[in-house]
């Protein structure tokens, strides 16, 4: 369990950071001057002249289409690629990067915390759409065919292995967090770092493949230590503090995957308790990209967790961060006065209502949490798998507001609904005996709440 824990959280703190390679790395030095124009060559046999500017720029605007959650404008700049730039593997890489990302925030798994949560790894009839998943392999066969076929070409071709094996981090990004195929996602893993690694001995002068290597480092090195001596045992090697060196260089240095790099930041240094960094990578992300709700609940998240942390030591400064916390949370809900309605991002309310609600929970605000989750539940068209999370954390909320025969009827209530994350059993436990919440920063959802009878959801 501890090792799923460890590879899926990773491997979803790279959501935003998994399509770095199809970035491309302009101007690197010497080593990519000697390696471009060989990939250029390719381009031009095959389709003309290869139109530099008009590459970053399809690139650069899916980029901040998918950013800003425009999953369906970004796919359209990277079909484009495709057409313009048949024989290049950043379409295809891009297009399958995207197609992830969407499956994870259509599913309401677009968020680090919710891999904190162990009842995530015990379910087992998820199921994964046919024509999604079949898509996504012919789009990651494509992307490594055609990095193949590059290296062929000319075996110094960087842009083309780090295009490979950004294929194959995006392959075990996809079994982790969509399929859940957790050892092999894994392999996959192991083999983009390797390409990776040689990339860089190539050409040292490419900070961007240090994401994939920064990410596999950390995971590994996250390993409990009996895991971690076989892992070493059969080749897999990381280090905590390597892979969250290399990946602050990548934020600092790098030439396009910076903010991929902050994704994954944000909540690796939560996991660190380092909450004030994480807040800072999230709402600067969250500026630049300011229709990306999620961003701004990664921002409020840290802060809750900051408040927690403090509660004991300065609980005036904890109160200032928890209200700042929960400020985030209105805004979102409640948008500026002035805002364009027609342009304002679609905030999903059953997501933001159930984060705002756990955070209350979590500050110890018990009533209004129970009627935030409340609310959670009760938006129009809610996703059914919110509907139980926020049903049972509601039991939980009235639990604690001592509101005894409200929650078992919320427990109940639980029991009819879909078993989303293990959710019936916790909801058994809180038939048996009121839930009670212990303090553990940095575990379990907003905040790192856990509970001494049943697992936070």
């Amino acid at each position: 369990m501890k090792l799923k824990k460890s590879l899926a959280t990773t491997l979803l703190a790279a959501a935003l950071a998994g399509t770095a390679a199809a970035q491309g790395q302009k101007g690197r030095g010497a080593g990519a001057a000697n390696a471009r124009p060989a990939a250029a060559e390719v381009e031009k046999a095959a389709a003309g002249p290869f139109d530099q500017k008009r590459f970053d720029a399809l690139r650069a605007e899916g980029f901040e289409a998918l950013y800003n959650l425009d999953y369906e404008g970004a796919r359209r700049r990277f079909r484009e690629l495709t057409v313009v730039f048949p024989s290049h593997p950043a379409g295809y890489e891009l297009l399958a990067a995207s197609l992830w990302l969407k499956t994870l925030n259509e599913s309401r798994r677009l968020q680090a915390s919710l891999y904190n949560n162990e009842g995530f790894y015990k379910e087992k009839d998820d199921k994964v759409d046919p024509k999604v998943a079949g898509e996504f392999r012919e789009l990651t066969r494509r992307a490594k065919e055609l990095s193949e076929a590059r290296l062929k070409a000319n075996p110094k071709d960087t842009d083309a292995l780090y295009y490979l094996g950004a294929v194959e981090g995006l392959k075990a990004a996809w079994g982790s967090t969509v399929e859940r195929s957790f050892m092999a996602a894994m392999g996959s893993g192991k083999d983009s770092v390797n390409h990776h690694r040689d990339l860089l001995k190539l050409d040292p002068t490419y900070v961007d493949a240090k994401v994939t290597i920064g990410m596999y480092d950390y995971v590994v090195g996250s390993l409990p230590a009996i895991v971690k001596i076989g892992a070493t045992f059969i080749g897999y090697r990381g280090s905590k503090k390597r892979g969250l060196a290399a990946l602050e260089e990548v934020a600092r240095e790098g030439r396009w995957a910076r903010d991929d790099a902050k994704s994954l930041l944000i909540a690796l240094l939560k996991r660190e308790r380092r909450y004030r960094d994480a807040y800072v990578y999230a709402s600067e992300l969250a500026a630049k990209y300011p229709r990306n709700y999620l961003l701004k609940m990664e921002a409020a998240d840290a802060l809750v967790s900051q408040a927690e942390l403090d509660r004991a030591t300065n609980p005036e400064a904890a109160r200032k961060t928890e209200a700042e916390a929960f400020a985030v949370f209105d805004s979102l809900l409640a948008p500026a006065p002035g805002t364009n309605a027609s342009n304002a991002p679609r905030v999903p309310l059953d997501l933001v209502r159930y984060n705002y609600g756990d955070a209350l929970l979590v500050a110890g605000h018990a009533e209004r949490a129970a009627k935030e989750l409340a609310a959670a539940a009760a938006v129009p068209g809610a996703q059914a798998s919110m509907v139980t999370r926020a049903r049972l954390r509601g039991a939980q909320a009235l639990d604690l507001a001592g509101r005894r025969e409200e929650a078992v009827a919320q427990y109940r209530a639980v029991l009819a609904l879909p078993n989303v994350y293990d959710s019936h059993e916790d909801a058994k436990r809180g038939l048996k005996e009121p839930y009670r919440l212990t303090r553990k920063v940095g575990e379990n959802g907003a905040g790192g709440a856990e509970t001494s009878d049943a697992k936070v959801n």
